[in-house]
């Protein structure tokens, strides 16, 4: 595949790694705050024609502009961006009405993808053991801009989705004791860390955790560039999950 990267950090570069070692070539890379050669400051249509591909870890000021032009040049795109949550299904519903392909995903690392699922089961085993509590923290290094991460709103989502005892993400700081429905998720900034985020469940006498601990951008990017493979020729509005179950479907 001829792919197109846009965002051009650290992300990025792991991204152009990893499509290098699977044999793909990158078609141009797109960066207004990139210093590097060769590395444009907008993402134009003529960028995109002989494009297979683009994988986007950019910030999120830009999406609906970006998605547009990708469903227009009719080239499918891989979104790693986050912090767009507020405008996911306007972007969907234009995506769908001009016949794009975009596949979404607040994680794309394979490992952190059996944390949401070990997350998922653990949720469903503890709604009906009232005694056991659920809460989630995580680490990233200093330069990320959003907190808490889109991995950890997406563990969030695993236990609501599967225990009813929870019913609202509380992300503030509290001064006052946590509500019995509320899941509380908090987001710890500072070093270098690519990412560490763990699953607490805590009863009286015992504490069980589920911590994924990333020591590298490279599964991220890996998983990433799978997706794209995976996302040639289909059309629509996808989630990194339809990837991922697809995936862990033809392992088993």
């Amino acid at each position: 595949m001829k792919i197109i990267l846009v965002g051009y950090g650290r992300m990025g570069k792991a991204v152009e790694a990893a499509a290098l070692r699977r044999g793909h070539s990158v078609a141009a890379k797109v960066d207004p705050v990139a210093e590097d050669a060769g590395v444009a400051g907008t993402l134009t249509p003529d960028l995109l024609k002989n494009a297979d591909a683009v994988i986007e870890f950019a910030l999120p000021q830009g999406i609906e502009t970006n998605t547009s032009l990708y469903a227009e040049a009719a080239v499918p795109a891989v979104i790693g961006t986050t912090g767009w949550e507020d405008r996911r299904e306007t972007v969907a519903a234009s995506v769908i009405r001009d016949g794009g392909t975009v596949l979404w995903g607040n994680n794309f690392s394979v490992g952190a993808h059996l944390l949401f699922k070990l997350t998922a089961e653990i949720s469903r085993l503890t709604e009906k053991l009232p005694d056991y509590d659920i809460m989630i923290h995580e680490f990233h290094h200093k330069m990320k801009k959003d907190s808490p991460s889109g991995t950890a709103l997406t563990l969030a989502e695993k236990v609501l989705e599967n225990n009813h005892r929870k019913t609202v993400v509380q992300t503030q700081t509290l001064n006052r004791a946590v509500r019995p429905e509320e899941l509380h998720v908090v987001g710890i900034r500072g070093g270098f860390l690519p990412g560490v985020h763990t699953v607490t469940v805590d009863g009286p006498f015992d504490t069980v955790e589920l911590t994924h601990t990333a020591r590298s951008r490279d599964g991220f990017a890996l998983g990433a560039v799978m997706a794209a493979e995976w996302l040639i020729g289909k059309k629509g509005f996808f989630r990194v999950e339809d990837f991922i179950d697809d995936l862990f479907r033809k392992e088993l």
